[in-house]
This record gives C-alpha cells, sequence and structure tokens, in this order.
C-alpha cells in the first residue's frame, strides 16, 4: 500500500492534534505569562541536574526556544505523524513518541558523562522518531522540501538529516541545535519498531500449521497427523499435497471466501479422506 492510499491528505489524527496543541500552548505560556528565566531552567534537560530533575527527561519535549523551533517541529509532525498514527493506533504512537523524546534525553546524559552538553530543549528528538518510522513505512514516499524543486524519497531524507545531525554532534560546532536529541530519537526509534516487528515475527511452519488445522476444521475435517497417515512415496500424492498447501496459504492471505468451487471441492475430498483413516 502507498502513503497516498494510506490516509487522505491533511488529516490530523487526534495524537498529533494534542500534541501540536500542547506545545503550542506551552509556548505561547512562555512568551506571555512565564517569561522569566526559571521556566526553562526548570524544565529544560540538563544533564547535569537531570538526576535532581527527573521529570525534564520528559518536560524537556514540549518547551521551545523561539518560533521557528516550534514550527519547524510541528510541521513534521504535522506531515509525518498522522499517517504514522494511523498505521500504529493512538495508544502505540504516543507511547512511540515520548519513548523516542526520552532516547533523546538518555542519549545525551550518556555523551554527558564523558563530555559537556548544554541543556536543550524541544521536540525534534520525539519528532525525529516519527520521521524514522513513517521512512520506514513508506520509504519510496515523495517529500518536498523548499527550496528544492523535485520531491525528495522520503527514506533518503530521513538518512540525509541522520547524518547531518551525526557528522555536527561529532564536529566542534556551536550552532546551538540538540544534535544529540535527534540522533537519541533516530536511535530509539529504530529500536521501538525493531523489538517490536521481531515480538510479531510468528515462527512460520507454527503459523502454516494452525492455519491449515482452522481451514481443514471449517470444511469438518480435522488437521492431518502424519502418525494416522502414513508417508506416501507417489508422485500424485506429493502433486496432491502440493495442491492442498497452495489452497491453504491462498485461505491464510485472503479467507475461505476466496476459494473457487474447485478449490472448496479439493478441501471437502481432502476432509473426507482424513475422516476415514
Amino acid at each position: 500500500m502507498s502513503y497516498a492510499d494510506a490516509r487522505p491528505s491533511f488529516a490530523l489524527t487526534p495524537w498529533v492534534r494534542r500534541l501540536i496543541a500542547a506545545n503550542t500552548v506551552v509556548y505561547l505560556l512562555t512568551i506571555t505569562v512565564f517569561t522569566g528565566v526559571w521556566f526553562p531552567q526548570m524544565f529544560a534537560f540538563a544533564p547535569s541536574a537531570a538526576l535532581t530533575q527527573p521529570w525534564t527527561f520528559v518536560s524537556y519535549m514540549f518547551v521551545h526556544g523561539g518560533f521557528l523551533h516550534l514550527a519547524f517541529n510541528m510541521l513534521m509532525l504535522f506531515f509525518f505523524g498522522p499517517a504514522v498514527e494511523e498505521q500504529m493506533g493512538g495508544r502505540a504512537f504516543i507511547g512511540y513518541y515520548l519513548f523516542c523524546g526520552l532516547g533523546g534525553a538518555v542519549l545525551s546524559f550518556v555523551i554527558a558523562l564523558f563530555a559537556p552538553v548544554a541543556p536543550f530543549v524541544g521536540a525534534s528528538g520525539a519528532v525525529f522518531g516519527v520521521s524514522l518510522a513513517f521512512a520506514l513505512h513508506w520509504p519510496d514516499a515523495p517529500i518536498f522540501v523548499f527550496p528544492l524543486p523535485v520531491p525528495i524519497k522520503a527514506k533518503w531524507l530521513v538518512i540525509a538529516l541522520a547524518t547531518i545531525d551525526l557528522a555536527l554532534a561529532v564536529l566542534p560546532a556551536s550552532d546551538g541545535v540538540a544534535h544529540l536529541a535527534h540522533l537519541g530519537g533516530f536511535l530509539f526509534g529504530f529500536l521501538y519498531l525493531r523489538a517490536g516487528a521481531l515480538a510479531r515475527r510468528v515462527p512460520r511452519r507454527a503459523q502454516t500449521r494452525r492455519t491449515r488445522a482452522r481451514a481443514l476444521s471449517l470444511q469438518g475435517g480435522a488437521e492431518p497427523s502424519r502418525r494416522r497417515e502414513p508417508r506416501r512415496a507417489g508422485r500424485s500424492d506429493e502433486a496432491l499435497q502440493a495442491e492442498i498447501d497452495r489452497v491453504l496459504d491462498k485461505i491464510s492471505a485472503t479467507g475461505l471466501g476466496s476459494l473457487t468451487p474447485e478449490e472448496r471441492q479439493l478441501l471437502a475430498d481432502r476432509s473426507r479422506q482424513l475422516r476415514q483413516h
């Protein structure tokens, strides 16, 4: 399924809408009510003070250093977030978002054990993790990046962003951007998605056996057993078994309703043979 088929354009999903609203409200409060320097000091992530201010592992994601900082992060969330939320589901999406943001703080905290890391704010780590999930689900989706005249595939855009962040993180740059937080979001996002993929992976043999048992039971038969039915060496039996396997795989992929009358008759005959043994 392509990205264009996955969701309507410019449709906000519930958690994306809430996150954009929360970040915007916090920013408005910082420029109207909480204008003192105490606010960023209280909620920004400073690795040197993280153990005494543990809430900053999360709170820093909702504080931004200026309008352009906020606009950039929310624009990325607006574009990448809805498709990823629909793909994951709301609860998994917000968990993934916060996990990636936490990754930005954790990686910075670890690096600060060996080198100085300045305090930082912003949702970049979480948003970059969302962009990674988007690129993994829709790697060839075209992304228009101003001022480039042609679109870039999502996978190449994310790779370029990660490469630039890595280069600027190791070079003695002083651009005021929390590149370690970006990399932490990428890293934790990759680990999260990889762990989820491994957890969903079911051994093919067990899955096929359960599918066959269900298909045969729906046809009134039982799952074939090697102890009940001796192995036969005839070529015709092998061809018949191959055809049955094909039909069962079709049921697994598209359901019983997709079978032709001939395929249904084949399963019925096979079920009748099994009951006679």
